[in-house]
């Protein structure tokens, strides 16, 4: 191959490489959620795997992390043990973790009899897939987490498997 051939392979590949990266930063994009999304959280009527309501009220005032996750899908399963963690190290300081299960109630139970965690799971379905594109998830992946501070506005949100590192410097950013 002669030079210009090189060159251009060369050039080529770096506007590949800038299409991939550009491409990436829209596909994992989030928005935050505003206050009619996170209002709607608020009043949606969830439920517990074993069909009891859940009185949001009590989440009120408290740091929420609201993790949408799926039994499904590997990579929330693989941060479910830094999530439950964190819960056990936060507690005391006012926040709350809350897992929507993207599944159906027989399959989430199953689930956690097999990984029970510490803090609440409740019920999503698809309108729980709704939720969380109004809650800024535009692509509709799992896993989504979002930050809700104790004032009831989201301070930060991540589409993908979140790092304990990620997590924990989000939560205190929101206390």
């Amino acid at each position: 191959m002669n030079r210009r051939q090189w060159i251009s392979i060369i050039g080529f590949n770096l506007v590949a490489l800038a299409a991939g990266v550009a491409t990436s930063q829209w596909i994992f994009k989030t928005e935050l959620a505003d206050d009619p999304a996170i209002k709607a959280f608020f009043a949606n009527p969830w439920q517990t795997p074993d069909g009891k309501s859940v009185d949001t009220q009590e989440w009120r005032g408290k740091v929420l992390v609201v993790n949408f996750w799926a039994s499904w899908c590997p990579p929330c399963v693989e941060e479910m043990p830094t999530l439950d963690k964190l819960q056990a190290e936060f507690k005391s300081k006012n926040v709350l973790f809350v897992g929507i299960g993207i599944d159906s109630p027989s399959n989430i139970r199953q689930f956690l009899e097999k990984t029970p965690v510490s803090y609440p799971i409740v019920i999503g379905g698809l309108e729980g897939s709704k939720l969380s594109k109004e809650m800024g998830n535009t692509q509709g992946a799992l896993p989504y987490t979002i930050i809700i501070n104790a004032q009831g506005k989201a301070t930060s949100s991540k589409l993908g498997k979140i790092s304990e590192e990620e997590l924990r410097k989000a939560i205190k950013s929101a206390l």
